[in-house]
């Protein structure tokens, strides 16, 4: 049986309504990229630039991502990038969990409408909302974790890394490294 469409995936979210975050959203921000993609990328949530757009990471830490993966040979146009809930936390705060945990069904469902090779997370609540039961993202950053069969890596948000980035850059550079291997065989 062959997955979904992502355009089913769309129809079935609708106007949603499941968490409060739809209250003060201007758009749902679903997700982006090739729907063949073997990149698979998972933020945290979109932000104001995001929440007008309708596109996840148009703002600064969108064009930080964007320098990591030409850094990596792949432009935005080559990979599927969404984040773990569909619209805009006040204040640009984290998602809740009771948020999140409403997103995850329509996140998982994206992830098998595109059967990517590899999965990259970006901060803690990416790698919290897709295994739980890890530890935050200073202890995980750059293994080798598996979501259904599939691997996946964890590294630091672009925000975070604006914020602090002689310290988070080299640790990214390194996490990117070892995505990498995974997605081309070999190191970079």
């Amino acid at each position: 049986m062959n997955p979904e469409s992502l355009e089913q995936i769309i129809a079935d979210l609708g106007d949603c309504q499941r968490c409060r975050l739809s209250q003060k959203r201007n758009r749902i921000v679903f997700g982006d990229g090739d729907p063949r993609a073997d990149l698979f990328v998972i933020g945290e949530a979109p932000g104001e630039e995001e929440d007008l757009d309708g596109i996840p990471f148009v703002g600064r830490a969108g064009k930080e991502l964007n320098k990591w993966l030409k850094a990596i040979h792949l432009s935005r146009e080559e990979i599927y990038i969404t984040n773990t809930v569909k619209c805009r936390p006040p204040n640009n705060r984290d998602p809740m969990v009771g948020e999140t945990a409403a997103c995850r069904p329509f996140l998982v469902r994206q992830i098998s409408a595109i059967q990517p090779k590899v999965i990259l997370t970006l901060g803690s609540p990416a790698i919290k909302t897709m295994l739980p039961d890890i530890g935050g993202i200073t202890k995980v950053h750059g293994e080798v974790h598996h979501f259904e069969g599939i691997p996946l890596v964890p590294t630091f948000h672009p925000a975070a890394v604006l914020r602090s980035r002689n310290i988070r850059l080299p640790q990214v550079v390194n996490d990117l490294r070892v995505l990498v291997q995974i997605l081309y065989g070999r190191p970079s």
